[in-house]
């Protein structure tokens, strides 16, 4: 089974389910560390600011290695002045 399949539809107004929208910013708090070799809290932290979203980075708590990314979709469009 195709896991893009799990998703509801949107109703006929146009609107995400509840329970869809409750996982929207889903953030990691523990993730698997393969230097400590076990899941371990992370800190995050800005990479990039992409067209497409803010890139953040998951650090280990205890080692500081790099072990996971996430883009951000969901902020207000970036109007940048020269």
């Amino acid at each position: 089974m195709d896991p893009k399949n799990f998703t509801r539809p949107a109703d006929a107004s146009g609107r995400q389910h509840p329970q869809q929208e409750m996982f929207r910013d889903l953030e990691a708090t523990e993730l698997y560390c393969p230097r400590c070799k076990q899941a371990v809290p992370v800190r995050k932290r800005l990479l990039l600011i992409l067209p497409e979203g803010d890139k953040y980075e998951y650090l280990c708590a205890f080692c500081s290695a790099s072990i996971g990314t996430k883009i951000d979709r969901n902020r207000e469009s970036l109007s940048i002045i020269v």
